[in-house]
């Protein structure tokens, strides 16, 4: 091999390669195709995994009433017979016979004031009437006697025997003592109506139930003063406060753009705030005639038409009036739940139910009507927390995060 051959087999290091750069771009491209398949998988994973943040509704207890009703109001119970209870005597109150809650009879005695005074006042009185009715019979033994001597002044003027002077005497006498008898006659009349105001005197001290009732409140103590008006210092009006506990109703202010839908004889349904489970049936009785203008509302009367005793005074209630009179069966709760915590999963309807751990259970309900702003089911109780507007991704045994209001 000449010197020319081997110069011809020197490597060109000018010359560029290009296939090391390709392989190398190659490698950074799948490297960062890994990364970013890797973080979605990794975003994937973290988005299946992570709890899923939902708003809760509880699972109650409604009345079918509540699809025909018409309007609701609120409203408190009261008795239209109620009387604050005191007398028109002044004294000093000496027993006390009842307590708050007491039932009385109407005409029972349940105080009574000291009565000394008046009891004396009553005893003196009996008293003249005795002695006017002595004078009585003293006036008319004399009216007897006066009688008697005239008429034998008359015989023995008839014979002659005395003066026209002594018959005139005679006369005078007896038509005296008939006066006297008069008089004394109303003398008794005046002593026995002295009794009687004595009697209603002493009647005063005594402090009666006007009615059948139940005592309300107790205003007063054995050793207060009692006076009819209560004007004096430390002195008491009314001892007690009672009412009548059948003539028990619900005050409901309705506003005065929806009284066109309420109208006398109306069936009602009535709920106490104190016992939401019991509803009672009612009926308007009545419409007060008067617009309060501070509030733009009417005041509706709704009487009972079933009544309990758990049912007080001035208690708070919710008033439905209905459409109709609820059927038997429509009298009992079923179980309803906000319609938004419904979700179908397939064919089935179902609801999360939430643990305490906040945890949910994918719960199979049956709908049957809707109740209102409610949809009745069955499968799940009264009580329990459900997911409102569950997501799809929302599965049986996953943890959710509570809404924060």
């Amino acid at each position: 091999m000449t010197a020319q051959d081997l110069s011809r087999l020197q490597i060109d290091r000018s010359a560029k390669s290009f296939a090391p750069r390709k392989r190398a771009r190659w490698i950074k491209w799948a490297i960062g195709a890994g990364l970013v398949a890797a973080a979605l998988a990794f975003a994937a994973f973290r988005s299946a995994t992570a709890p899923v943040t939902v708003d809760v509704a509880t699972v109650t207890s409604a009345f079918p009433s509540q699809a025909f009703t018409v309007l609701n109001a609120t409203g408190r119970v009261v008795a239209w017979r109620k009387a604050a209870i005191s007398t028109k005597a002044t004294g000093r109150l000496e027993w006390l016979g009842v307590q708050e809650g007491s039932r009385v009879k109407s005409g029972e005695v349940i105080a009574r004031l000291e009565s000394l005074d008046v009891a004396a006042a009553r005893e003196a009185s009996v008293a003249s009437v005795n002695a006017a009715k002595a004078n009585l019979e003293q006036g008319e033994a004399e009216m007897r006697d006066a009688d008697a001597a005239y008429q034998r002044a008359r015989d023995l003027f008839a014979k002659k025997f005395i003066s026209e002077a002594s018959l005139d005497t005679a006369k005078a006498r007896a038509e005296k003592a008939r006066a006297a008898v008069s008089s004394l006659r109303a003398a008794i009349g005046v002593a026995e109506a002295n009794v009687r105001s004595a009697s209603v005197s002493v009647e005063q001290t005594l402090i009666r139930a006007p009615f059948d009732g139940v005592v309300l409140t107790k205003n007063a103590n054995v050793g207060d003063i009692i006076t009819p008006f209560s004007s004096a210092a430390d002195s008491k009006g009314a001892v007690v406060n009672m009412a009548d506990m059948d003539t028990l109703e619900v005050e409901a202010d309705v506003s005065e753009s929806s009284i066109a839908k309420i109208a006398v004889g109306m069936p009602a349904e009535i709920q106490l705030d104190a016992y939401p489970e019991l509803r009672l049936l009612g009926e308007v009785s009545r419409i007060v005639p008067t617009v309060d203008r501070s509030k733009a509302t009417l005041l509706v009367k709704v009487a009972f038409k079933e009544k309990d005793a758990r049912a007080l005074p001035d208690m708070s209630a919710k008033v439905g009036f209905l459409e109709r009179a609820p059927a038997a069966d429509e009298r009992k709760a079923v179980t309803a739940v906000r319609p938004e915590a419904i979700a179908k999963r397939g064919d089935r309807s179902v609801v999360f139910v939430l643990d305490k751990d906040n945890r949910v259970k994918e719960t199979p309900v049956t709908v049957a009507r809707r109740l209102g702003d409610l949809a009745e089911i069955a499968g799940a109780k009264a009580g329990d927390r459900v997911a409102l507007a569950p997501p799809e991704k929302l599965r049986d045994g996953a943890t959710v995060v509570l809404l924060k209001k």
